[in-house]
């Protein structure tokens, strides 16, 4: 039998590979998202055994992500052209380099600053505590809680302060203050708080269907070389940070005309901005000004999906809702991310990925008691930003064949994700290919010139056959587009 280009040079379906199933933990995901189970067979993983190397099952957990997120893409390419499911891959180098993209990062020659010098790991009088405080607004606020001027705050004295207050006290009077910290937890402290509670109840991707209507108008049929998946989608980005940013990036990739918006008073990091924001435009309006909402009704009536970031409830006054936006636009996709979950007594907190790490025992299970550790990556905000992504692109192939139309919802929150790489097992089933070459980030990164500067980053790890290898419009400034489809 003639082997396919991706089966050549080590590239095996995923049942080659880990016997008669599929990998576990990409089954698992491949699931969660409602996707056929013979579609695993479609799926060809390269495993390498020296990346992401950590405690917890990370390189397993990124895989899973990513391969579930190409079998997505592959699936709605088949549904789009008629033919059979291109066979996706999922190599853990490529993976590997796209969850650490904002390190390879490089603008002119210049490495980013990925944490400010308050956002950090802390001594309090009972244990640790974590910051977030990267964005000029979340600073302001941890100072106000602290007592603190910016002219008095220095890593010095705030290290003082805080060493002589206990965890759970700073925690909650950061929270009030509207800043961002959490108390560092065993994995046993974790299980035992409501919200861990309210996060175990939840599915790793909640999947529903409101409302109803005519269905929308069929995407037209796939042809061309890349082939596109998501071309003719238009994609509403209303996210910030890294988790939804890399689910619009991964949409955008695959041919979606994304269109990030964000309100004018809160600018993107710059450095984030250039790693996250390739083949997006992006545009602020202020939701209550009444010219600027009028401007975002106008782009919502022409929105095939919207992808929301923000605290659950946070958007509500904007008639951005579920249910409000199934009213107004129904048949349209929703797609939903938050730190915590949308129960729980931590529902409406905001919240990073270096703080669910902190609040759910990861740091400690990968440092100690002497001093918290991380994972090898942001891989909460990675991990969940190709979930999300695979969720609207499973959302787009189901309402294709459905005539009953309806607005489909996904719903995805960090710490869920967090549940399942810390109740997961150590060993997924994969076995590594034999002969690796070993693990070479340079093999993954690429040099684009753009209006932000000539830019090295990571190629994208969403790989099947016909499809893009990288993205056709380099980042360009934070709210610099019109907001207007193309």
């Amino acid at each position: 039998m003639t082997q396919s280009p991706l089966e050549q040079g080590g590239f095996r379906g995923a049942a080659a590979v880990a016997g008669e199933a599929a990998p576990l933990r990409v089954a698992t995901a491949w699931d969660a998202l409602g996707g056929a189970p013979e579609l695993l067979d479609r799926l060809a993983p390269a495993v390498r055994d020296d990346t992401l190397p950590a405690r917890l099952p990370v390189r397993a957990l990124a895989r899973a992500c990513v391969g579930a997120c190409a079998l997505a893409a592959a699936e709605l390419t088949g549904r789009r052209t008629g033919g059979d499911v291109p066979l996706a891959r999922v190599d853990d180098g490529a993976v590997a380099t796209a969850f650490t993209s904002e390190r390879h990062l490089l603008v002119d020659g210049r490495a980013p600053e990925t944490f400010a010098p308050l956002s950090r790991f802390w001594r309090s009088a009972d244990g640790w505590v974590r910051t977030h405080a990267n964005y000029p607004h979340h600073r302001e606020r941890l100072l106000a809680a602290l007592g603190l001027t910016a002219d008095a705050a220095s890593v010095e004295s705030v290290a003082a302060l805080l060493a002589g207050l206990p965890g759970h006290q700073i925690e909650e009077a950061v929270y009030a203050a509207g800043g961002l910290a959490v108390a560092v937890r065993t994995p046993e402290q974790w299980a035992a708080h409501p919200q861990a509670a309210a996060v175990a109840r939840l599915p790793l991707v909640e999947r529903v269907r409101i409302g109803g209507g005519a269905p929308r108008a069929a995407l037209p049929p796939l042809a061309g070389d890349p082939l596109l998946p998501a071309s003719g989608v238009r994609v509403l980005d209303l996210t910030r940070v890294i988790a939804g940013p890399v689910a619009t990036r991964t949409l955008a990739l695959l041919g979606a005309d994304v269109l990030r918006v964000d309100a004018p008073g809160r600018p993107e990091l710059p450095d984030q901005q250039a790693d996250t924001g390739f083949g997006k435009r992006s545009t602020t309006l202020d939701l209550g000004d009444r010219a600027d909402a009028r401007t975002f009704e106008d782009l919502l009536a022409g929105a095939d999906v919207v992808v929301t970031g923000y605290r659950p409830g946070a958007l509500d006054r904007f008639g951005l809702s579920p249910a409000a936006l199934a009213e107004r636009a129904p048949g349209i996709v929703v797609a939903q991310l938050s730190a915590w979950g949308a129960s729980g007594p931590w529902a409406h907190r905001r919240g990073f990925d270096s703080l669910v790490q902190a609040a759910t025992g990861i740091a400690l299970t990968e440092g100690s008691p002497e001093r918290p550790g991380a994972l090898p990556a942001q891989a909460l905000d990675h991990g969940t930003g190709y979930l999300l992504a695979a969720a609207v692109l499973r959302a787009l192939a189901e309402r294709a064949a459905d005539p009953a139309g309806g607005t489909r919802v996904a719903r995805l929150a960090l710490a869920r994700t967090a549940a399942w790489l810390t109740g997961g097992a150590d060993d997924d089933g994969a076995a590594a290919a034999p002969g690796g070459d070993g693990y070479d980030p340079a093999r993954w990164l690429a040099h684009t010139d753009g209006p932000l500067g000539r830019l090295r980053h990571a190629l994208p790890p969403v790989s099947f056959a016909g499809g893009p290898v990288n993205w056709t419009r380099p980042p360009g400034p934070w709210g610099a587009d019109t907001p207007v489809w193309r």
